[in-house]
């Protein structure tokens, strides 16, 4: 069964990891579902069924996203707090949709992973800052994943560099 990439990325066009990494998933339509958020919602408006019932047809799910300012980007904040509603996702009716289903996140850091480090300049590991993902997704019963994160694209993207990301990122989603 594919895998479902959910894109978040607010100035796609301009990346040089995401957009790689979307133009390498596309050429394995077999294997992954890349589904842009920003291109289907334009005006920034999620149809919170459609949303729901492609989720459902899937068993892995990947959210894509840069990390910055130490988060995601406030689409996926908002897609979460639209999508992920009682009823659906948790609560005694809801039948948990999300139950078992394989999630994981797949992040591109700007700065190199020494620095997210208790002796780093930012102090906290990407687990830790992470974590009210994992919180999250436990909380709706799915089965979440220790995330793929390709760190320093902000100081190195050369394109031997970027090409190493795309080999990891590959590598991770075969083993989800």
């Amino acid at each position: 069964m594919k895998t479902l990439i959910v894109v978040i990325h607010p100035n796609f066009e301009a990346s040089q990891m995401n957009k790689r990494w979307v133009d390498e998933l596309k050429k394995q339509p077999d294997l992954y579902e890349v589904h842009q958020l920003h291109q289907v919602y334009p005006n920034g408006k999620i149809d919170s069924k459609a949303e729901q019932q492609l989720m459902e047809k899937y068993d892995k799910i990947v959210f894509q996203f840069p990390f910055y300012w130490f988060n995601c980007p406030p689409f996926f904040k908002q897609w979460l707090d639209e999508v992920l509603t009682y009823g659906w996702a948790y609560g005694k009716k809801s039948g948990y949709k999300l139950e078992g289903k394989k999630i994981a996140l797949a992040i591109s850091a700007g700065i190199d992973e020494q620095e997210y480090r208790a002796s780093g300049k930012y102090k906290y590991p990407m687990e830790q800052l992470t974590s009210p993902f994992e919180i999250t997704f436990d909380y709706v019963k799915a089965d979440y994943q220790k995330p793929f994160v390709f760190y320093g694209i902000e100081n190195d993207s050369s394109p031997d560099w970027i090409e190493e990301g795309v080999a990891g990122y590959l590598r991770f989603l075969e083993q989800l």
